[in-house]
This record gives structure tokens, sequence and C-alpha cells, in this order.
């Protein structure tokens, strides 16, 4: 296993989350501050949007930006005129997490089936283009960050508490079979995820603050340390997408909840590029 050492390029945010590289840019949310940041190549933060206690974020076809929200169990989609409800699962729970969108319009989200009384159960809920969704995967220990192959033929998704990635075949119609657990991670704890251009799963294990790239069977290549801080989530990105942006904050449960909190992007440059899914 490589050991790689990261850089902090921006600073000063308060619970990052769903990172995602577009447009020359880095995406990200900033939860308690209920905005979705932007850094682009120079450093410079920008303002993608206002909205409550954002998490995970993608984009429809024509490019609206989708947000989650850990507050609310609501798929918002930012348009011109100002928020919008693109979906409403909270037939399914009170919550959603993390969520990664397809070309085709589709979206997979995380959805969070209790609140409170520890580590919260979940779902894996599928969104169509017109809004309506249905539950695909069920009774994951706190689902996580997921992603899409660039074929679209596998979802990848992160247990939280069941310390492991988990992929599954996805279907012409969108649903998932075929489960199967990608890699076991022992004792860590993973959090958000992105995929490179091998197949490989850069993945942040939040509470031993590392970020590892781990191969389909469990085995792990590389390990960005970030000390006592919670390594939250990672995405590839830059000009040749070998750029490895992580989100990094120092926090508690009790503070991440209360908004005590404090977040940082490092960045590393690795030798395998990004696949963008995300």
């Amino acid at each position: 296993m490589q050991t790689l050492q990261s850089t902090v390029v921006a600073e000063g945010f308060t619970y990052g989350e769903g990172p995602r590289w577009r447009d020359g840019k880095l995406w990200f949310s900033d939860m308690h501050a209920d905005a979705i940041r932007t850094l682009d190549a120079d450093g410079e933060i920008g303002l993608g949007a206002s909205t409550p206690h954002p998490s995970g974020i993608g984009w429809t076809p024509d490019g609206d930006l989708l947000v989650t929200s850990l507050e609310h169990a609501v798929l918002h989609r930012i348009t011109p005129d100002g928020p919008q409800v693109h979906s409403d699962l909270s037939e399914f729970g009170p919550s959603l997490n993390d969520m990664v969108a397809l070309p085709d319009g589709r979206v997979y989200v995380d959805v969070y089936t209790r609140r409170g009384g520890g580590p919260p159960p979940g779902d894996l809920a599928l969104v169509e283009p017109d809004g309506t969704a249905k539950i695909v995967a069920r009774g994951l220990a706190t689902p996580n960050g997921l992603a899409v192959t660039p074929d679209g033929a596998t979802l990848v998704a992160a247990e939280t508490f069941g310390s492991r990635l988990h992929a599954w075949t996805i279907q012409d119609d969108g649903s998932l079979t075929d489960q199967r657990v990608f890699a076991e991670l022992g004792e860590r704890k993973p959090d958000g995820i992105c995929l490179d251009v091998e197949g490989a799963v850069w993945v942040g294990c939040f509470l031993s603050g590392e970020f590892l790239r781990v191969l389909d069977g469990g085995e792990i290549t590389h390990c960005v340390p970030v000390g006592e801080s919670w390594a939250v989530a990672p995405a590839l990105g830059g000009p040749e997408m070998r750029t490895l942006h992580l989100v990094v904050s120092d926090t508690t449960f009790a503070g991440l909840a209360t908004g005590e909190s404090t977040c940082r992007i490092e960045t590393v440059e690795v030798e395998v590029p990004g696949a963008g899914s995300p």
C-alpha cells in the first residue's frame, strides 16, 4: 500500500459533503452554511446555490442542480426561479443523504428510514426523470456514498456502519440485482466515494482519518491520511482528472448535529484518472 500526502487548498467551511467535479470546478455542500460551494483551479471560492442543509448533489441532463437534504426527505432541483421539489421521498423515510445522478436523468438516493436512536438504517431509492420514485435496495446499515460505473452497468454504495462497499447490477429499468460485496473494510467506516477509470473506488473512511483506494475484492492500493480529522468524501477532477479532492472535517457526532464543525479541502495528484461518474 502506497501512502500519499495531501495539501490544504481551501478552508473556512462548516461541514462538507457530496463533492463533484463539473465545468472545471469542484462543487460541494457546505452543510451548516446552507450552501453549495464551488472551488476552481485558481483557488477561487464561489457560491453555486443556497439551499437548506444540503448533502448530496448532481445534475439533470439539461444542467439543473439537484440537491438532497439531511433535514428532509426531498430531492430539490435548483432552477433560475429558485429551489423546486424534484421528488418527495417522505413516504420512504424522514431523511436523505448522498445521491448519484445518471446521464439519462435517473438518480439513486440514500433514504434513511429512521431518525435518532443511533446510526440510521436505510434503503436506496431510484428517482425517475419525472420525479417518481421507488425503493430498489433495502436494509443497509447507513447507506452513504454512491457511484455508477461509466458504462452504467454497476452501482457501488458505501454501507457506513456495515464497514463495507456493496455493488449491484443495474437493469434496463433502473432496478438493482446481483447484490455483492465489493470490499470488506474491517473496522473502517466508509463515507463518500468516487471511481477511477480502472474501476477502483476512492473512499473516505471518516472515523479512521484516511482516504483509501480500494480494488474490487478489497485490496487497498493507496492511502491518504488526514490525521485525527474526519475523512468525509473524495472527488477526482482537474484538467486530467488526476487531482484527488478530499473533503475533510473537524467535528464530532454531537458537533455534526449542532453545527459545531470546520471543514477544509485538500488535494493530491494521483496516477489513475477519475471516471467522472462521479
